[in-house]
């Protein structure tokens, strides 16, 4: 077969409407082909369409274009209105003197029948409030906050009072966990002491909890609800083990009780179902569904804390109850506690532990209220003070005038 130029080649295609090539061998040093398809024309004869030869040099690619950031709209928003058939039940915890009691406040939690911060429809009747936790011997802690309580780690009255008058706590839990066989197997009488010195502290609300042992828990909170009487305090906690004498005890002395489940919205109610069974008022119930760690399951504790609040306002009356949030196990995650050296050791560029810590806390806390949390049991002092800010700022009505959204919004 003769051998043809490309350009004889270009020229028999512009001569003929079809050709076919058989055992052909193309050389070029580079050859770009445009396949230009085939179109018919809606006619009885369907007259094939002549696509025109396109140029070598107009199928070269075009420089692109630079990316354009987009042009802003001002556009005015129009809040959804929602109601809701429910509402959440209002529980107070603490009695003032005028109440039988000897604190000097009151907290009041629940109330809502509107998801969190939905301020457009209505302001919030009871902002969320925070417990710092102090524990009735010295335990380990991580370093940031030990930093704040060392000196007085070893008096759980000293450490309540510092709570309340230094880190702004709103109540104040003591946590008897000496009480665990495994730990000290302090008795119940003796760990009643230690509530009865809590109480002459400080004079807020206080929670009371075990050491999460179940054949102890029941004397021990049993006994601390006594000298506790009249004080409406938060007994912690009733689960599907030892709820019936925690119940017991609340019913006999005025108190609070704390339904705690493990992250299972059915758990929690057949327990609220099993307490109200026992003849207990919702409005003297608080739920806590378990809180997991920023990084170590805190997505599924959002969800099964909004599931719970949605359910309640949507008319669930097992579960209208506040909810309780356990915030301090932020500090189980190790990218709250790990050490400067050991991130350094490792390749990990996480920043001063003395900042991520409270950091870690702050942001855990922050992720269950909006999910629906009304009780928040916390820990660093710093976190603490974050976080009320945080508050502040979400029930803040105040109007503001903000820039144009594309002088604080940019893309690189």
């Amino acid at each position: 077969m003769a051998s043809t130029s490309l350009e004889e080649l270009l020229a028999l295609l512009g001569k003929v409407e079809e050709i076919e090539l058989e055992n052909v061998k193309l050389e070029a040093d580079e050859l770009i082909l445009s396949l230009a398809t085939r179109m018919l024309l809606p006619s009885a004869t369907k007259s094939p369409v002549q696509m025109p030869i396109v140029p070598q040099q107009a199928m070269l690619k075009p420089e692109l274009e630079k990316p354009r950031l987009p042009e802003f709209q001002e556009i005015e928003f129009e809040p959804p209105a929602i109601e809701y058939p429910g509402e959440v039940v209002e529980v107070q915890i603490g009695a003032t003197k005028s109440e039988g009691g000897t604190r000097d406040y009151s907290v009041k939690l629940g109330g809502q029948n509107i998801m969190p911060f939905y301020k457009w429809l209505r302001e919030t009747p009871n902002p969320p409030v925070v417990s710092l936790d102090v524990f009735d011997m010295p335990i380990t802690l991580a370093k940031a906050v030990r930093t704040h309580i060392d000196d007085v780690i070893e008096d759980p009255g000293e450490w309540a009072k510092r709570c309340v008058d230094k880190f702004n706590a709103d109540m104040v839990t003591i946590h008897l966990i000496s009480t665990d066989p495994y730990l000290q197997d302090t008795s119940a009488k003796d760990a009643a002491k230690t509530v009865e010195e809590v109480l002459q502290a400080v004079k807020c609300p206080i929670i009371i909890g075990g050491s999460g042992n179940k054949d102890k828990d029941p004397e021990v909170l049993t006994r601390a609800a006594e000298v506790a009487d009249g004080e409406a305090v938060l007994l912690n906690s009733a689960d599907m083990h030892i709820y019936k004498p925690v119940v017991d005890a609340a019913k006999k002395y005025g108190h609070v009780v704390l339904s705690w489940t493990q992250m299972e919205i059915n758990d929690q109610r057949k327990l609220n179902t099993l307490i109200m069974e026992e003849g207990f008022p919702r409005e003297r119930m608080i739920i806590d569904p378990t809180t997991a760690s920023l990084g170590y399951g805190l997505e599924y504790t959002y969800s099964i804390m909004e599931r719970v609040k949605l359910a309640a306002l949507k008319g669930d009356e097992i579960l209208q109850m506040p909810i309780s949030s356990g915030t301090t196990n932020a500090w189980g995650a190790r990218e709250a506690w790990l050490s400067d050296k050991k991130c350094a050791q490792f390749g990990l560029p996480w920043g001063s532990r003395d900042l991520r810590g409270p950091l870690w806390e702050t942001l855990s806390a922050m992720s269950v209220m909006l999910a629906g949390a009304d009780l928040l049991m916390m820990m660093h002092p710093g976190a603490v003070a974050g976080f009320k800010e945080l508050v502040k700022a979400f029930l803040d009505t105040t109007e503001r005038d903000l820039p144009p959204i594309g002088e604080w919004i940019t893309m690189k």
